[in-house]
């Protein structure tokens, strides 16, 4: 990483509050609720029920409650991914769930497993960024500005390692004059390969921490647009609270 990445990483990571405040807390609560087109397309019904998401922050490790049944909920790690009860009995799982989507199209059908395992892998990316791009293996670069509008934002283009489950391989990063996150560009591998570009506003503070309490993703055209009417999906995030062990 050059001196001018490492520059914007620095600048990023202390405007959202900072490593070092970061590695205090081992997990971050938050109440989640979401919409959007994509699961009329995967063949899936969301309701507007408020959820509690546990997002473990130095292991990749979700779990969100209640999940199919008011006593159920998910137990994702990247090698598993479990629907349980409350009592932590098993009622359905599935090992190397990320070959489960081998050939899946933008419209293929998901079971509440592959549904499990992007609510899992997701929610773990977004509500531990832009902290994760500290961990091993990750790549971070400066790439040239973007123009949105009357702003201008920098970005960074983050390379994940096979290890890290996240949407691809290669995502962009647009930061603000605050050096906090605007716009989050990636391809959706799980499904299709369907191109996103999602959109962060709504910034509150919780433990001295900062994060986005809105998010939209929309399919992203060729030209790097977001087609607005095409809202793949919507996440607004609440009760945000972090703890430590």
């Amino acid at each position: 990483m050059s001196n001018r990445d490492s520059e914007l990483l620095d600048r990023v990571l202390d405007a959202h509050g900072g490593i070092e405040r970061w590695r205090r807390f081992s997990r971050v609560e938050a109440s989640i609720t979401s919409s959007g087109i994509l699961w009329d397309l995967k063949g899936l019904r969301q309701d507007s029920q408020s959820r509690r998401m546990s997002v473990w922050l130095h292991e990749q490790r979700a779990s969100v409650t209640p999940f199919g049944a008011p006593n159920q909920r998910t137990a994702y790690c990247p090698g598993r991914i479990a629907i349980e009860t409350t009592e932590g009995e098993v009622v359905a799982e599935r090992l190397d769930p990320r070959s489960s989507f081998q050939g899946h199209g933008e419209t293929t059908p998901w079971d509440p497993l592959h549904r499990a395992y992007f609510n899992g892998y997701a929610l773990w990316s977004y509500l531990t960024m832009p902290f994760l791009f500290c961990l091993p293996g990750v790549l971070a670069e400066e790439v040239e500005p973007w123009r949105e509008g009357a702003e201008r934002w920098r970005r960074l283009r983050v390379r994940f390692p096979e290890s890290v489950a996240t949407h691809c391989e290669v995502q962009d990063f647009y930061f603000g004059d605050d050096f906090l996150l605007r716009r989050h560009d990636y391809s959706v591998d799980v499904s299709g390969g369907i191109p996103a570009a999602q959109y962060v506003h709504d910034y509150i503070s919780a433990s001295g921490l900062c994060m986005p309490s809105k998010r939209r993703a929309y399919r992203r055209d060729s030209s790097g647009r977001a087609i607005e009417a095409e809202l793949l999906v919507a996440i607004d995030l609440s009760n945000i609270s972090y703890e430590s062990e």
